[in-house]
């Protein structure tokens, strides 16, 4: 058993093993609080889709575990099973609360998952494939919920949705003593802290930087695993389909208003989410925003070093996946060079995590005859890279709290941003007196190549005071976004809950 821990961090796809965005985050928060002992859970879903770990563990991370809860398991010869009646009647229960309900799991649901599930004399994983019983639940559930859906469809997705509550119920009886819980977002991480939270009987706290919810739904609406066929004269399959969406959809609200319930405080990055997670079933009590913030110091040369005018040249720095909309920075620095050929278009980013799409990126670079405008150049220290470029652009379909902004404004670089989740309040201020500071670029449209090309264009105008609006970012960071004000910020929480 590994010594116990001050913070256990509940990480779902992130930290160590991607990099970038929450990832950094989650590394600069462990280094800025050296006093505490942390012990990291993380998860993910299949083992194929992360490969080694991107970070060094900082010294005070005691112990970390790795789950893949989509994994296959080992197959299991199938046969007659029996549960008790009871058991199932509680099992029914507790999925009737992701099929129909506005409620979060009761506290008897947590004792029924922590006490039964995953256990061969409770309610184990064979049982849930095999017994006779557990097929009466799903003819049950079908019958109520989804006759609409094809019974095949139905079926396997029961089975991948419902099949990793049983590993999460393994995971949460077995994690170290810790002296509180902190996910760094709902989802199953979050899940996982609510059951961890339950059966150790300590805090947890819940940080969100996106919303997991409203990005699970962004997924699924694009996912082509969740294929679209249907014959314009028979709609069945598209029904299926968009049924198969909804099952997913409500397995994750529950999966979130869950960690909200059982959260005993709750962050959110800016007003906005705050208010979106009070709709999603926080309570508004416990809910408070704190942002995040850069290390200043770190662009104290790259400051400097910035020119005294500005290089044509416009910088994306972000992962290459669909989320981050690459396709449209391409097509805006297009349109742009179509005025100013001298424009450059650069994309600092790892291209690794969805090739499929980078290689689209690239296909859509050829296509538009830009190769020698537009340049891939994988991971890049944005304090080296900064003072080479003249706007910082962000061109995602969704986002929190970018950190790029705070990064590109440490360095004195004016930034166009699409306006998604607290951009706009980066950019030009979130209350009266952040925005006497002054705007620091300019904020556009989702999907709106033309816009942010007006704006690329703007940002190079020799009438624009460039200097000014970097110097405006700038300050801005100095007041409000600083990382030690952050640090600052969750010690309290931490101290509180502790």
């Amino acid at each position: 058993m590994s010594q116990q821990s001050d913070v256990c961090l509940m990480l779902e796809g992130t930290y160590p093993y991607v990099r970038g965005g929450v990832s950094s985050w989650v590394h600069q928060l462990i280094q800025g609080m050296p006093h505490l002992s942390f012990y990291l859970v993380f998860i993910g879903g299949t083992r194929e889709s992360f490969g080694e770990a991107h970070y060094e563990l900082p010294a005070n991370v005691v112990g970390i575990e790795t789950h893949y809860i989509m994994e296959p398991e080992a197959s299991v010869e199938p046969r007659a099973r029996k549960v008790s009646e009871k058991f199932m009647q509680q099992w029914y229960s507790v999925l009737g609360h992701f099929f129909d309900s506005g409620e979060a799991l009761s506290r008897d649901d947590l004792d029924f998952m922590l006490g039964q599930l995953a256990k061969d004399k409770g309610f184990s994983r064979k049982d849930f494939l095999f017994s006779e019983q557990s097929w009466q639940v799903l003819l049950l559930l079908y019958d109520e919920y989804a006759t609409n859906q094809s019974f095949i469809d139905f079926f396997w997705t029961f089975r991948n949705i419902y099949s990793p509550l049983f590993r999460l119920v393994e995971i949460a009886r077995e994690i170290p003593p810790t002296r509180v819980i902190h996910s760094i977002s709902t989802g199953f991480a979050g899940f996982l802290g609510s059951l961890t939270k339950h059966h150790q009987k300590i805090p947890y706290l819940l940080s969100e930087h996106g919303i997991y919810t409203k990005e699970r739904k962004i997924d699924l609406s694009q996912a082509e695993w969740i294929k679209e066929r249907h014959n314009v004269l028979d709609n069945s399959m598209h029904r299926s389909n968009e049924q198969t969406r909804l099952m997913w959809i409500k397995f994750f609200e529950q999966l979130g208003r869950t960690s909200y319930a059982f959260a005993d405080k709750i962050t959110a990055l800016y007003e906005g989410n705050r208010l979106r997670q009070v709709a999603d079933g926080a309570p508004a009590e416990r809910t408070q925003v704190i942002v995040n913030g850069i290390k200043l110091s770190r662009f104290e040369k790259a400051y400097q070093a910035r020119p005294a005018t500005p290089p044509k040249i416009a910088a994306l720095v972000g992962r290459v996946v669909p989320i981050k909309d690459i396709k449209t920075f391409i097509r805006a620095i297009a349109v742009t060079c179509s005025s100013d050929p001298d424009i450059q278009g650069w994309i600092a980013g790892p291209t690794e995590e969805d090739e499929d799409y980078f290689h689209e990126c690239e296909m859509l670079v050829t296509s538009l005859n830009m190769e020698s405008n537009i340049h891939f150049l994988g991971m890049k220290n944005v304090a080296e890279l900064f003072p080479q470029i003249g706007v910082c652009v962000l061109s995602s379909i969704s986002e929190a709290q970018p950190l790029v902004l705070l990064e590109a404004m440490a360095c004195g670089i004016p930034c166009i941003a699409t306006n998604v989740g607290a951009s706009a309040e980066i950019i030009h201020g979130m209350t009266e007196e952040d925005r006497q500071i002054g705007s620091c670029g300019w904020i556009t449209n989702i999907a709106s190549p033309d816009r942010i090309a007006d704006a690329i264009k703007q940002c190079f105008h020799p009438n624009t005071k460039w200097a000014e609006l970097g110097d405006n970012g700038r300050n801005r960071v100095i007041k409000y976004y600083q990382e030690e004000m952050m640090f600052d910020r969750f010690r309290q929480r931490y101290e509180e809950l502790i």
